[in-house]
């Protein structure tokens, strides 16, 4: 087994600057050989064990899509990435601005950014679903943006094991 300083360089940044995530599952029910599915197992546990206000945090750490941060070229590489691939890299004007008023009014309204797998989407999925969760209540979309937090991790580490 790996030690728990090397897990967190590892893993620390599947769940977006959030490496306290990899620390707390360390060790927990991770068997050899180490997997996917047993990683996301273990992160996903340590995340919902996490108090609101941790996993608040987790939610905030994400970038907007399309946002600022991807303008200005400062993502993470795998948020660039799964930006890219959803084709957020290549909005009209036009679209970056919907973007951009739906990020201000869904930040505005929840206190975190949108969060959504954008693998296997593109942007028209991701506005149609955007548009749809803005009109959620709190509750029900901190669950959802947590629920999708979880399958980011899991795409995360399904590229990175087997």
């Amino acid at each position: 087994m790996v030690t728990k300083d090397e897990f967190v360089e590892r893993f620390g940044g599947v769940f977006e600057h959030s490496p306290w995530v990899a620390e707390r599952a360390y060790g927990v029910g991770i068997a050899e050989p180490v997997t996917a599915a047993s990683v996301h197992a273990a992160m996903t546990a340590a995340f919902r064990a996490a108090s609101e206000a941790e996993r608040l945090a987790v939610l905030r750490a994400h970038p907007d899509l399309a946002g600022k941060l991807a303008i200005a070229g400062e993502l993470t590489e795998d948020s660039r990435k799964e930006q890219a691939g959803a084709g957020l890299d290549r909005l009209s004007a036009e679209e970056h601005a919907r973007f951009t008023a739906l990020n201000n009014a869904y930040v505005e309204k929840f206190g975190f950014p949108f969060i959504i797998a954008v693998k296997g989407l593109n942007k028209d999925d991701i506005l149609s679903a955007f548009e749809t969760r803005i009109n959620n209540d709190r509750g029900r979309e901190f669950a959802t943006a947590s629920a999708q937090v979880e399958r980011i991790a899991l795409l995360r580490l399904t590229s990175m094991l087997p």
